[in-house]
């Protein structure tokens, strides 16, 4: 079967603004081409119909009856593009994909992500929650929540929150030795996720060098926000951000048994891509997070 032959698009967006403005010269000047160029695309377009599409006069083109069949479809056609891409650009600016660990979103981000929604309610927020380091020029995410240094090539990264760790428990299961009154009595009780690297920091910082974790049952939940639930249950002694469960101090469900917090060095962090820094929904979300979290860091700074 054979095909029928295509204009190339550029020479009917020429067509278009001759037919529009009824002249090769302005249609040029709208365009950024020379009076020759426009020429040439108009007879590309010529050629492949097989008739004329304008009478050439002194300082004037006017259709021809081909012409004027043809200029309408072509108008519209041109109009669909421009409404497809105007659709495409308000989906984009309109919807905000936050790609965050799986704590701080559980833990801060879905407590607090309305207020956002009340200040911008035409930004759709969409979130999704988990561990996966995101491909900016891969995946569709406009930022995202990151733990680590902040040092990652090619993106804005604006500190959030230290990260602080700090054994907590319910007063529940600390009555059923008596109380916890120094940190190897924490050691009495279940650990819950021995295998953490949390826990050694910790019980080192805290002066007990021989915690021996590795002969305890490997009890792993996957995610800090698991871990809590089961340690509010009685299941255990877990290793937290005591920041995130002041809801739970507050009700008398966890409680942190000693002051001392410990830190590796890795913080939460807003990132996004430095090519869109400028898009407004970033803006806005980079300013509303670091008013919450941050509000002495200017926006501009890391």
């Amino acid at each position: 079967m054979k095909m029928s032959k295509q204009f190339p698009l550029n020479a009917l967006r020429v067509f278009e603004a001759a037919a529009r403005l009824g002249s090769f010269t302005r249609a040029g000047e709208e365009l950024g081409m020379t009076q020759t160029a426009v020429s040439y695309q108009i007879k590309l377009i010529e050629e492949s119909v097989g008739e004329p599409l304008f009478l050439r006069k002194p300082r004037q083109v006017t259709l021809t009856e081909v012409g004027h069949r043809l200029s309408p479809k072509v108008t519209e056609a041109f109009e669909l593009l421009q409404d497809a891409v105007a659709s495409a650009r308000r989906d984009t600016e309109t919807a905000l994909l936050i790609n965050s660990t799986a704590t701080f979103a559980s833990q801060w981000l879905a407590r607090e992500i309305g207020t956002f929604q009340l200040a911008h309610p035409n930004i759709a927020v969409r979130l999704a929650a988990n561990d996966a380091i995101i491909d900016f020029n891969k995946e569709s995410v406009d930022v995202a929540i990151r733990s680590g240094t902040g040092d990652w090539p090619g993106l804005v990264s604006h500190r959030l929150m230290r990260v602080e760790f700090a054994p907590m428990l319910s007063p529940a299961l600390a009555s059923t030795i008596g109380g916890v009154r120094t940190p190897r009595d924490l050691l009495k009780l279940p650990i819950i996720g021995p295998g953490d690297p949390w826990w050694p920091a910790w019980f080192r910082a805290a002066g007990v060098d021989d915690p021996d974790l590795a002969g305890r049952p490997a009890i792993r939940l996957g995610s800090q926000a698991f871990e809590a639930r089961a340690a509010v249950a009685g299941q255990g002694v877990a290793i937290l951000m005591p920041e995130f469960y002041s809801d739970d101090v507050a009700l008398g469900r966890l409680y942190q048994p000693f002051k001392l917090r410990c830190s590796e060095g890795h913080d939460y962090w807003l990132v996004y891509s430095y090519a869109r820094r400028n898009a407004f929904k970033i803006r806005a979300f980079r300013d509303w997070i670091l008013g919450k979290l941050n509000p002495g860091e200017p926006a501009g700074q890391r």
